[in-house]
């Protein structure tokens, strides 16, 4: 004679159903928006390196040719686009040599926001600059009235700081003009201060 083994009945009841679903609801609410702004936060970061990374690459990019190489930016709409030119002449990178065909243009304009969608170069109301004085313009490109970035091929640049801003928060990719490096500013707003990234 077979003997059968009584199970309880398997399964959830309603009550323990309804319990795990509006757990797994407020995990999710929860983990949505801090996803949402990581990624915001990451973005913005990898904006100004990315942004680094370009003007070492022109820099190496002069030693190379033994000629000036620059990034000219140029506004587009509340943004801007830039670009990479060489010296034609021995006298620089200039927005007169650029109209006249003499330093030519190496690769075609950009938008950092096409890549980083929601950055763009701007430095927001309220935010000192890279020095700590209160700003009186929103600009985001600030290396000359040219706003052409030369880098020379003894190393040295033209000295300036780009600032990019998104939802993620506030970037400051500074040159030193005589030594040519490059760094990456973050801008702690709880501190209210420029931090070295």
């Amino acid at each position: 004679m077979k003997r059968r083994l009584m199970h309880p009945a398997a399964g959830l009841s309603i009550v323990e159903a309804l319990f795990a679903l509006a757990i797994g609801v407020t995990v999710t609410g929860i983990a949505i928006p801090l996803t949402a702004d990581a990624v915001r936060e990451v973005r913005a970061a990898a904006a100004g390196r990315y942004l680094a990374s370009r003007i070492v690459s022109v820099r190496m990019d002069a030693v190379r040719r033994s000629k000036a190489v620059a990034l000219r930016f140029i506004p587009s709409g509340s943004d801007y686009q830039y670009a990479v030119f060489e010296d034609g002449n021995g006298n620089g990178v200039r927005t007169t040599d650029i109209a006249a065909g003499i330093d030519t243009q190496v690769t075609p304009y950009e938008r950092l926001g096409d890549k980083f969608p929601g950055i763009r170069f701007a430095l927001p109301a309220g935010i000192p600059d890279a020095d700590g004085a209160a700003s009186a313009s929103e600009d985001g490109v600030r290396i000359g009235t040219a706003r052409i970035l030369t880098m020379t091929p003894d190393g040295s640049c033209t000295g300036g700081t780009l600032y990019l801003t998104g939802r993620g928060g506030t970037y400051a990719v500074r040159t030193l003009g005589a030594t040519g490096r490059t760094r990456v500013l973050f801008f702690d707003e709880g501190e209210g201060a420029w931090i070295n990234q």
